[in-house]
């Protein structure tokens, strides 16, 4: 065959890409498990982290066996329903009617017999989509811990929501003020919620942000409050 030819650059060409392909999805399937186990694993890390327990690749999946006791899926009335509460997406559970989500809670026993029950979240940043857990005391009612992550917040404003010195606030917060869900509202420093919520400060600079992790709390942790009263 002539190797300068049209037909053999076409041959060759058509061979090459079939190779490559072949060698891509064969790596894709290979590194399939390990991809899905480090998701798994950051996610464990995040839960815990909630109820302010810190963990490594390494360790979070032991830390979660042991502190993570059990889990749960309940509708917006507070009722258990079926589901595994891990692999619920909580991205696609925040857009629909309260009354249709399935509402994954995680229970967490800490060393001293104390149970905390971790709440997920979804919500939209400034560039793109927040995230985050919340925990909740025995109470129904008092916030534990709280973690926030982002996918493409603004380093130094926004991207702070991901910080101690910003999810620490939670802790003490009522959901709950006078028997009535209120959330926990984010307010500029100075600045009080009209609805005599419980608040905390907003990011300087990432407002922004900082209202849409509001908003998510708002959005997401609501459905929960039959759930939340069962506990009080």
């Amino acid at each position: 065959m002539n190797k300068q030819g049209n037909t053999y650059t076409i041959i060759y060409a058509s061979v090459m890409v079939i190779v490559v392909a072949a060698v891509l999805a064969f790596t894709a399937l290979t590194l399939k498990p390990v991809q899905q186990m480090n998701i798994e694993v950051d996610k464990k890390s995040q839960i815990l982290s909630s109820v302010k327990i810190a963990s490594t690749a390494k360790d979070a999946a032991q830390l979660y066996q042991k502190y993570i006791t059990e889990s749960f899926v309940v509708d917006a009335k507070g009722q258990k329903t079926e589901g595994d509460a891990f692999t619920i997406d909580i991205a696609v559970q925040s857009k629909l009617p309260d009354a249709e989500r399935r509402l994954p809670v995680f229970v967490c026993t800490l060393d001293n017999g104390e149970k905390k029950y971790i709440l997920p979240m979804y919500g939209a940043g400034l560039w793109g989509p927040i995230w985050g857990y919340v925990s909740v005391d025995a109470d129904g009612n008092t916030i534990y811990g709280a973690y926030f992550s982002h996918q493409g917040e603004t380093p130094g404003l926004g991207a702070e929501i991901a910080t101690e010195s910003f999810s620490g606030q939670y802790t003490g917060k009522h959901l709950f003020v006078n028997g009535e869900f209120k959330s926990v509202a984010v307010e500029k420093k100075g600045q009080t919620p009209a609805n005599g919520a419980e608040y905390i400060d907003a990011i300087s600079g990432g407002t922004i942000t900082s209202k849409g992790v509001q908003s998510m709390m708002l959005n997401c942790v609501t459905p929960y409050q039959d759930f939340l009263k069962t506990l009080k």
